[in-house]
């Protein structure tokens, strides 16, 4: 068994035992070869529970706030994720947009499985927000299907402000490759790249059943800080 089979089978049962789980959809991630996984984000440790229900290794360009261990309960979450890694961690301050997806390049052209967020951040009230077309970008340059994933249940486990975790029931729905033929060999082109992510996100919310905004989180939870 690899290293990475060994930490899936501890880490697996427990947090299957603290946060009850129901996964939909797993035939639809190819057995072999590259594959992004483009999910919603509602918490810090969705990357766990996607890692948890993919029969496959993911890896994921994660930020330096999923590794906070600043309380006994964020430790523990942060070590799950560090176990069903490795994950590609950026602490490189002042790291490029570019860079970051050149690594996430390298993971697909190695035959992995990478899983991105395309709303690049937390949403802030649950709604599903605009996609950064770095995700097109990936798709159309490398060929890689991409495996729409809705997370359901995740943000109530712990939100911002929460020391202790809830336990809460979590869903992980896994649809259909989406069919991005239609901008095939354009990923250097800015409106099909718009268009490609624009899709994903609609398939997404297919899935979660989430309301869609037209706009990026980011941008709203900067207008939420100076309020």
């Amino acid at each position: 068994m690899s290293l990475y089979g060994a930490a899936k089978a501890v880490v697996t049962p427990a947090t299957r035992v603290m946060w009850p789980q129901r996964v939909e959809g797993r035939e639809h991630i190819p057995a072999s070869g590259p594959v992004i996984l483009a999910a919603n984000h509602l918490s810090v440790i969705d990357p766990l529970f996607i890692g948890v229900a993919c029969p496959r290794q993911v890896r994921f360009i994660a930020k330096r706030e999923l590794f906070d261990e600043s309380t006994w309960a964020k430790r523990l979450l942060a070590r799950g994720l560090r176990a069903l890694g490795p994950l590609s961690v950026d602490r490189r301050p002042g790291q490029s947009a570019q860079e970051a997806m050149d690594n996430s390049l390298g993971v697909l052209e190695s035959g992995e499985v990478f899983g991105i967020f395309p709303e690049g951040t937390r949403s802030p009230d649950g709604r599903l927000y605009r996609g950064q077309t770095g995700l097109a970008w990936l798709a159309l340059t490398t060929g890689a299907p991409v495996v729409p994933v809705a997370l359901a249940g995740t943000g109530r486990i712990l939100p911002p402000g929460r020391k202790m975790p809830s336990f809460n029931r979590v869903g992980v729905r896994f649809g259909e490759p989406v069919d991005l033929s239609p901008w095939k060999g354009q990923a250097g082109r800015a409106r099909p790249r718009r268009e490609a992510t624009d899709a994903i996100m609609d398939a997404i919310a297919k899935l979660s059943g989430q309301e869609r905004v037209l706009r990026f989180a980011a941008s709203v939870k900067a207008e939420l800080e100076q309020r």
